[in-house]
């Protein structure tokens, strides 16, 4: 029963972010629970998920994808969704969102369930595969959130380096968490479920948030953006069949085959885990060092036992 729960959730979420109505082809392919079902299965599933969303309220719709209306799709008009705006404040919408998380964790989905109708699931602009399930990381993210209310330091292992931070915030992304703090060389941006060996500080009251400091504006630049660092331009290629994931990200046009481009970088860290991210199906054409960094990492992982 869980996991035909967390699998209407994960589809509930999937039609809110999607800017545009989506096929049911988009949904089996993307959404988690659906993927490794038969053609015959598949269908049976989703007439069944669909009909449990429109039981609880959910306004779920079918348009016509163009003028011709021969394909259609499905979606969710946040809009219609959400309740009348409580006026919450962002710190507010925050503590929610870890309580539904935390809620989750136990089986229960209701309190996700409420934040969505809240407000508190951003409409996306991309398509990537969702279905965010904390498990591990839950201690972690609510001992952030201590650190981040009560302005405590922070230790953790990150891609196999220490790092030390002043947490100022931690914000959920497209099924993922993220914690945004500075670590002496600039602000950064750290994915949650990444962290190893989390330390947090007894001593409160360690730092002072900068005045107009906002977590959303950090994670809405791409996070390779911010930061202390120097400011390097790397050449970068993307294979044809994840060229259209890397343009929606960067909000490009979609290309009809592979994509090259440049980009500015200022946190190096963060960007070549984002090319990583897409296998070998992205090379860094150019800087040389950047080249290198993302040789070792791959190297480094192969000898992992």
């Amino acid at each position: 029963m869980q996991s035909v729960v967390e699998r209407v959730l994960n589809l509930l979420i999937y039609l809110l972010e999607s800017p545009t109505p989506v096929t049911a082809d988009d949904i089996r392919h993307t959404v988690q629970g659906y993927g490794d079902q038969s053609d015959e299965a598949f269908h049976r599933m989703f007439e069944r998920d669909k009909d449990v969303l429109r039981r609880l309220g959910v306004p779920l719709k079918r348009q016509p994808l163009d003028v011709w209306e021969v394909d259609y799709g499905y979606t969710v008009d946040p809009d219609e969704y959400a309740v009348e705006d409580p006026g919450l404040t962002q710190e507010e919408r925050v503590a929610l969102s870890v309580a539904a998380r935390m809620v989750r964790l136990g089986g229960s989905h209701i309190g996700l369930d409420a934040l969505l109708k809240l407000g508190g699931v951003e409409r996306g602009v991309g398509l990537e595969p969702i279905g965010a399930d904390l498990g591990a990381t839950a201690t972690d993210l609510g001992d952030l959130f201590t650190a981040v209310t009560e302005r405590r330091l922070v230790e953790f292992g990150y891609r196999g380096q220490a790092r030390r931070l002043r947490p100022y915030g931690i914000a959920h992304r497209r099924g993922h968490w993220y914690v945004v703090g500075e670590t002496g060389h600039g602000e950064r941006v750290y994915r949650i479920d990444r962290i190893e060996d989390l330390e947090v500080s007894e001593e409160r009251g360690s730092f002072d948030k900068p005045r107009g400091f906002d977590v959303r504006g950090v994670l809405d630049s791409l996070p390779w953006e911010s930061g202390g660092g120097e400011r390097v331009e790397a050449r970068v290629r993307f294979d044809p069949d994840v060229a259209w994931w890397a343009a929606r990200t960067l909000g490009m046009p979609e290309p009809e085959g592979e994509l090259v481009t440049v980009l500015p970088v200022v946190n190096t860290d963060a960007f070549i885990g984002w090319v990583l991210s897409f296998g070998d199906s992205a090379e860094i054409l150019e800087p040389e060092t950047m080249r290198r960094e993302v040789l070792r990492r791959v190297e480094a992982a192969m000898a992992v036992p």
